[in-house]
């Protein structure tokens, strides 16, 4: 099953999608995540979909470090135990969304293309063998970092937790519907130009080891998602550099969950 949350004809609503095309349901897109049904609602086709942010998660768990490839490309030494880092909940922002890079703040801003993995009921203390059941699905995300204030601070609170740095969507989709998350195509384009083009099975730690392994510290709440890791291909670490400056398209495509589309902004749009 697809979950979502869209404009139809100028009305937020959650869609669902159980394999006969998208639907609307009036259960908002986190409960029927964590269980609740649906309900019965009416059909909707794809052109009448703008994709929205699918929720606002309670927490967001970042983990550094999870590609051997990525590893490799900035000449760190592969960890023994994954990289925690918080990543704020405001920097969620939709799918289609701007992406603000304010160049008084930073000027090294970098894409990650990511697996994120939504948390469908509390977990606290789970073993490796039972980690799965605890996961509800899937979404895309794009872990947008600054790195120079990464670098400045030693931590990453500020670098990954700007606003409109965290695109999610534009759906998630259901455990059982991906047999195997450890082999997931991740691509990522910046105007054009393939820039990562990786797969889950690089991951040195799997999506059981890092929801265990999570979970061992914190409790996991329903609807949490953990950022599983970029392969690499990131902006910063190329010979020469290269940082998103405002008028540039960022593109991610995750196998099964969808393409982003981000502009880059020097600050948001006015609305009315």
């Amino acid at each position: 099953m697809r979950i979502a949350t869209a404009r139809v004809d100028g009305v937020v609503t959650t869609i669902i999608d159980s394999g006969q095309g998208w639907r609307t349901s009036r259960v908002p897109a986190l409960d029927v995540i964590t269980g609740t049904a649906p309900g019965p609602g009416h059909l909707v086709g794809d052109k009448q979909l703008e994709y929205l942010l699918p929720y606002r998660p309670p927490t967001i768990h970042g983990i550094g470090l999870n590609y051997a490839d990525t590893v490799s490309e900035m000449g760190w030494k592969t960890p023994t135990e994954p990289y925690l880092f918080p990543k704020l909940s405001s920097a969620a922002c939709g799918p289609h969304d701007d992406i603000i890079v304010d160049l008084s703040l930073t000027t090294r801003v970098d894409w990650e293309a990511e697996l994120g993995v939504v948390i469908g009921r509390a977990a606290r203390s789970v073993p490796v063998d039972e980690a799965m059941s605890y996961v509800a699905g899937y979404i895309a995300a794009n872990d947008i970092s600054a790195r120079d204030l990464q670098e400045q601070d030693g931590q990453w609170v500020r670098g990954k937790g700007l606003d409109t740095f965290c695109p999610l969507g534009p759906w998630i989709l259901t455990r059982d519907e991906v047999p195997d998350p450890q082999q997931i195509a991740i691509q990522t384009w910046v105007n054009g130009a393939l820039m990562q083009d990786g797969s889950t099975s690089s991951m040195i730690f799997s999506v059981d080891e890092l929801v265990s392994y999570c979970s061992s510290f914190f409790t996991l709440a329903p609807g949490d998602v953990i950022l599983s890791g970029t392969p690499a291909g990131c902006g910063d670490f190329r010979s020469p550099a290269i940082a998103l400056r405002p008028g540039d398209v960022v593109e991610i495509e995750v196998a099964q969950l969808g393409r982003q589309r981000s502009d880059v902004r020097s600050s948001p749009r006015r609305t009315a």
